[in-house]
């Protein structure tokens, strides 16, 4: 099976689900507008995942879980630079510091994250490389696709309707004029609001925040149900022309032509 082409043709949904049922072992590539992705398969099972610079080492993955502290990621950083991660999982499960199953589990919860990350690219060019294994000195997890392509069925309706109520990330915000009051905000939301300004677009604070396009879509739909921000034209926009500037050209005798070429138009209709 053949799988080469451009996410506006195929959906990550759509291609996880060929990859389920073909049983395919390999790895999906992707490369997006800013980062790429490698998603490895072993018989139709997720078996690696990885998206850009992110550090997914098995040190970072349990200290992001809160099961190894600040302490303890230093030391295995400094003493256990040049071991590999199976070999680090091991030493761990021997030190009783974490189990078999917390590795494993906290390995999934991480990869189903970047596959969800994956879910909201909507450009980019994808291929399969049968050829391109999952990394031998990475632990490999095995986890069927099915619930992961419910969920990025699921997430992909959300932002259809998101893109409904916000058609366009290129607009900005401004604070509504009516005080609120008794309004609590996520710290999600915080790192919006604090953006919000005619100056800076949705994408500008989408991307100063790391956050993706659903990400930023739900949150500020949020804060426009909440009535605390509207929608406004980014203050750096060009101002829309004028009716007296849109005719096609300036020169009076040359629209008086163009205005009798199209009655005659209209008249042999």
């Amino acid at each position: 099976m053949a799988l080469r082409g451009n996410l506006r043709d195929f959906t990550i949904t759509q291609l996880l689900n060929l990859i389920n049922l073909a049983s395919k072992t390999g790895t999906l590539v992707v490369d997006g507008a800013s980062e790429q992705a490698y998603i490895s398969f072993r018989e139709g099972k997720l078996a690696y995942a990885r998206i850009g610079k992110d550090d997914g080492s098995l040190a970072a993955v349990l200290y992001k879980a809160s099961k190894i502290n600040a302490n303890q990621y230093r030391a295995i950083v400094d003493r256990a630079g040049q071991m590999t991660d199976k070999e680090l999982g091991l030493l761990l499960i021997n030190a009783g510091y974490v189990t078999q199953e917390d590795i494993l589990l906290n390995l999934q919860v991480y990869f189903t994250d970047l596959i969800r990350k994956l879910f909201t690219w909507v450009e980019g060019i994808f291929r399969f490389e049968n050829d391109i294994l999952p990394p031998d000195d990475r632990i490999n997890v095995r986890m069927d696709l099915e619930n992961i392509i419910i969920e990025g069925s699921r997430q992909l309706r959300e932002l259809e309707q998101l893109q409904d109520e916000i058609p366009s990330l290129d607009m900005a915000l401004k604070f509504t004029e009516r005080p609120l009051t008794n309004i609590n905000l996520s710290v999600d939301e915080w790192k919006v609001v604090k953006f919000v300004d005619p100056k800076n677009t949705m994408r500008q604070i989408a991307k100063t925040n790391k956050l993706t396009e659903i990400e930023v879509r739900r949150i500020v739909y949020g804060l426009l149900q909440a009535g605390l921000v509207e929608l406004a034209r980014p203050a750096n926009a060009p101002a829309p022309m004028s009716a007296k500037t849109t005719f096609p050209t300036q020169d009076k005798e040359e629209q008086k032509s163009l205005i009798n070429k199209l009655i005659g138009r209209i008249r042999q209709l």
